[in-house]
């Protein structure tokens, strides 16, 4: 599986006019070619894609890359409680190419934008 450690910053928003390189998430995904996520791939494995969600200060959270049944990515940090999970905006069609911007609603379902900042293969 080509998986890819993949790092996204908080891109602009109001009261973050420059972005916010503190807000984020570092990601392992299985990208194909287009760099975009590979969901056969993550069928073969999905433990090995996983989730570090990292937000001002804040606990670290870990956890997951799923799929729901209606197609929709998901990072989920809690199997048992679909209530922390973070709603990707059309993540499957997104190329995770370093300057992409995806949109990643968060745990209190408010749309953030996000900058990918680095995506480089896992060795």
């Amino acid at each position: 599986m080509p998986l890819y450690n993949v790092r996204l910053e908080m891109a602009r928003e109001p009261g973050f006019p420059n972005g916010n390189p503190n807000r984020g998430y570092e990601l392992v995904l299985p990208l194909d070619n287009a760099m975009k996520i590979d969901a056969e791939q993550w069928k073969e494995n999905p433990k090995a894609c996983t989730v570090e969600r990292f937000w001002d200060g804040e606990r670290t959270e870990l956890g997951y890359l799923e799929q729901h049944r209606n197609g929709q990515w998901v990072f989920d940090y809690d199997f048992e409680d679909e209530e922390d999970d973070e709603t990707g905006f059309r993540l499957g069609e997104h190329s995770f190419h370093r300057g992409e911007y995806v949109s990643i609603a968060g745990h209190d379902g408010q749309m953030h934008t996000f900058s990918v900042v680095a995506s480089t293969p896992v060795r």
